[in-house]
């Protein structure tokens, strides 16, 4: 979603919105209309940029990234 770069789908995050918060969904099980980019914080800026969030989930409401942008920071310190 955000670099758009085509990979397989083991290296890329699932997304979903619960309450207009977009959440990391890591074992894929969570309910709802998901979205898929790669667990790096440059994709994430990537498609906070392009407002490709609303356009995925299919909402013209604002979603929060709070929660998504803590969990890419804390995996990106343990590398």
């Amino acid at each position: 979603m955000g670099c758009r770069v085509r990979t397989v789908k083991s290296e890329l995050l699932r997304l979903v919105v619960v309450e207009d918060v977009i959440v990391p969904d890591v074992r894929g099980r969570l309910p709802g209309r998901g979205a898929s980019l790669h667990p790096a914080p440059s994709c994430l800026e990537l498609a906070m940029r392009r407002r490709a969030f609303s356009r995925a989930f299919r909402t013209g409401r604002t979603l929060d990234v709070t929660r998504l942008s803590d969990y890419l920071a804390g995996l990106d310190a343990r590398r």
